[in-house]
């Protein structure tokens, strides 16, 4: 099944540590800030300071606007994202300590349950057409253009800064032609 979801349906929500605010685009079914399965958000960060915290969960944060963001975790490991579609991978649960590198940024945020969801995301930033793996659910969003879908039985256009959401995905049932893509795969722990 595929659905699209418009920015109208996306909803605004206070960051956990209530330091700002998220643009929330899909969560799972009954899913909340305080307990879900997958989680995709958009959030701008104005300035430097700790993250949420998410223990138990596994966080995949993109670039998608801005000069930089350097995430220090724990005070050992430091994730530089410096140019856009840059992705950090890291747990939810460390001590994440946001520093900007020139100016405000933008960044798009999967949050997973570590012990009932696997994630994979992948970032294409130029023209490419790509043959959508194997997931529970897929989703897909484009920063800027529309992207187009195509499957066996259709081609549809995707507008920009919509999201794209296909439940039961197998390896060669569809591929995504556009840029600047996020890409991500969700496995349902059984």
């Amino acid at each position: 099944m595929i659905t699209v979801l418009s920015p109208e349906l996306f909803k605004t929500i206070p960051w956990k540590n209530g330091k700002g605010e998220t643009i929330e685009l899909a969560i799972n079914h009954g899913g909340n800030l305080d307990d879900f399965i997958w989680r995709l958000s958009m959030a701008s960060v104005v300035e430097d300071g700790v993250f949420s915290d998410f223990s138990g969960y596994q966080r995949n944060l993109i670039l998608i606007e801005g000069n930089g963001l350097n995430l220090q975790h724990d005070d050992s490991k430091i994730d530089k994202l410096s140019r856009i579609l840059d992705v950090a991978n890291f747990d939810g649960g460390c001590r994440t300590v946001g520093n900007l590198t020139a100016g405000e940024i933008t960044d798009f945020n999967v949050i997973t349950h570590k012990e009932k969801c696997s994630v994979v995301v992948e970032t294409f930033i130029e023209q490419q057409t790509i043959e959508l793996n194997t997931a529970d659910l897929c989703f897909i969003y484009s920063l800027s253009g529309a992207f187009q879908l195509t499957s066996f039985q259709n081609q549809q256009i995707i507008k920009a800064e919509h999201l794209l959401k296909v439940n039961s995905l197998k390896i060669g049932d569809m591929t995504v032609t556009g840029q600047k893509l996020i890409v991500v795969y969700l496995t349902l722990n059984k």
